[in-house]
């Protein structure tokens, strides 16, 4: 079943008037907080159905909105909708019930803690970020779960979201939101080592990508990244090896040192960055030779070899620009030193 309809998120004072949809038990969006909006009729334009919808439900007739992007909604096996995206800054009249549910302007920066579809928050962030039109693409499960999305035709990350006892919290949440909000994730963190004659031990050190959504331009760990929605920590340390540094690792070649948790608020390319993950931590001792390495120049400038201790010096004299979480060098420390004791 494919429709068509619009959806409006009209502002006044930093704030958006929101729908809580609680009245008809067999609505899709039921208990949840939405804009206004509804179906098209017949023969109508996008921007008719808007002006009809929102007077029916509101009471305001717009005088000045902006069309944002397109929503194409897939629910089940047999929901498709499109929905047009407006914002609205100008209107007139005055408020009336609405027979949806109950209407309420939410400051923009309280949107976030309500009961809203995950999608919804992919949009709510577009809708700050991006002046350009967008095109998005969100399919969920029947239980309301997201399984995929896609900003213009190219597909977005996607992670679990954690309870802090580190289990899957049943939530999948993309990953801008997930670092505008300071969601709980997972990562795999993979620290490749090789013997030397100074502190015993050096570490390969990656430069971030001036690309990078945080920390651009940084020394970093090995090889890191995200784990993605269904995946677990060794076959993301896995593929994240492959595709930053073309090492094609096997499971038994990478050593299990811990969980950490860490975390930090900045702001990148003038955008709020919050991490708040749990890291997973391996060593891989395999020979590397930096010439034979295949860099993806998305993600990473370049590599370097440096000494364990010195790093750590040079870490803590903040004379090398670095996004290394302290205690995860720690813990890397203690494992060699664990290492060095069994020869």
């Amino acid at each position: 079943m494919e429709r068509l309809s619009t959806l409006c998120y009209i502002e006044k004072d930093g704030k958006y008037l929101m729908l809580h949809r609680t009245v008809k038990e067999n609505d899709v969006n039921k208990d949840k907080w939405i804009g206004v909006g509804g179906h098209f009729e017949y023969g109508e334009s996008p921007e008719e159905c808007l002006l009809r919808e929102v007077k029916e439900e509101t009471g305001y007739t717009l005088t000045s909105w902006q069309y944002r992007g397109i929503v194409t909604f897939v629910y089940g096996e047999d929901v498709v909708e499109y929905m047009s995206l407006y914002t609205a800054d100008g209107f007139t009249g005055e408020s009336i019930p609405c027979d949806e549910g109950e209407l309420e302007w939410i400051e923009k920066e309280k949107i976030s803690s309500l009961e809203l579809w995950a999608g919804d928050k992919i949009f709510f962030r577009l809708l700050e970020e991006t002046e350009s039109f967008f095109s998005l693409k969100l399919v969920y499960d029947t239980q309301d779960v997201l399984k995929y999305a896609a900003l213009n035709g190219t597909p977005m990350e996607l992670f679990d979201v954690r309870r802090e006892d580190g289990t899957k919290s049943g939530i999948v949440q993309e990953r801008g939101v997930v670092h505008r909000e300071g969601l709980l994730h997972s990562t795999s963190h993979v620290w490749i080592v090789r013997e030397n004659n100074k502190s015993g031990y050096d570490v390969l050190l990656q430069k971030r990508s001036a690309q990078k959504d945080s920390n651009p331009g940084c020394y970093d760990i090995s090889s890191a990244g995200h784990i993605e929605a269904g995946a677990d920590y060794l076959e993301s340390a896995l593929r994240e090896m492959k595709e930053e540094l073309g090492i094609e690792a096997l499971p038994e070649e990478l050593q299990e040192i811990g969980i950490h948790r860490g975390g930090f608020s900045d702001v990148f390319h003038g955008r709020p960055f919050k991490d708040n993950e749990l890291s997973m931590v391996y060593l891989y001792r395999k020979p590397v030779e930096i010439s034979r390495l295949k860099l993806q120049k998305a993600e990473v400038e370049a590599v370097i070899w440096m000494d364990y201790e010195e790093c750590r010096k040079r870490m803590k004299e903040h004379t090398l620009p670095n996004c290394i979480y302290p205690e995860e060098f720690d813990m890397v420390g203690e494992a060699l030193k664990k290492i060095c004791l069994t020869k």
